[in-house]
């Protein structure tokens, strides 16, 4: 059992029919970090932007201000999961890499570290603050900033797969793999800068579908660990 984490949730994992944000999404997920905050969890998480903009699906748009508008809906979504934890009786904070003072603090590695060791969850919004870096490279920054035990990656698929299994059915699921073959292998776990980085800084990563939060933590074999 990992004592302090970073998890990083998809932000079209938070979406359905009923819209970009989807309540009951929200809801469960909030549920979930709840149960592992109120057993002692101490928890930092990334949320990304795409139920709303992706900054690299700019196509003819200007990628510097797409990337910005991504940045604006990784905050929508904090500000949207923090209401949900609160609802849970979860206390958590929001901070951001670029100051937007009315909604919620700026971003400092000491101040996360002091209100995780407080108990609250801190919801990390707008990545790293600049353009052309995904929000999974956001979350392994964060993961290394706040001394994260490992960086766990909730994602739309259960594992790291040879291919993409959703058009390949004979596609191979690992259940472990090194930083190396992910990177020789160009495998599509998250991209090659976040898997770099946890390389040189010597953190974990676990791959799985969102609905195993609660057993990616508990260290049930499910998912991809990566190290």
């Amino acid at each position: 059992m990992y004592k302090r984490i970073l998890l990083k949730i998809s932000g079209e994992l938070l979406c359905d029919e009923s819209g970009p944000v989807s309540v009951a999404a929200l809801k469960k997920t909030a549920q979930d970090i709840g149960r592992l905050s109120k057993n002692g969890m101490e928890i930092g998480l990334v949320i990304g932007g795409g139920n709303i903009m992706r900054g690299r699906n700019a196509g003819a748009l200007d990628r510097v201000r797409m990337d910005n508008m991504g940045m604006l809906a990784t905050a929508i979504n904090a500000l949207a999961m923090q209401e949900a934890l609160n609802r849970e009786g979860i206390e958590s904070v929001v901070m951001s890499a670029v100051d937007m003072n009315r909604f919620c603090d700026s971003y400092s590695a000491r101040a996360a570290r002091e209100q995780l060791s407080c108990g609250k969850v801190v919801i990390f919004a707008c990545g790293t603050g600049c353009p052309f870096f995904s929000t999974d490279t956001a979350a392994a920054l964060r993961a290394a900033e706040i001394n994260a035990d490992a960086l766990l990656l909730a994602k739309s698929v259960d594992a790291v797969y040879n291919k993409d299994p959703k058009l390949h059915p004979d596609a191979v699921r690992y259940e472990k793999i090194s930083y190396e073959q992910v990177i020789a292998e160009n495998l599509q776990a998250t991209d090659l800068t976040a898997i770099t980085f946890c390389k040189e800084h010597g953190i974990k990563i676990k791959v799985f579908a969102l609905s195993g939060i609660l057993d990616a933590v508990s260290g049930a074999k499910i998912g991809t660990l990566i190290e």
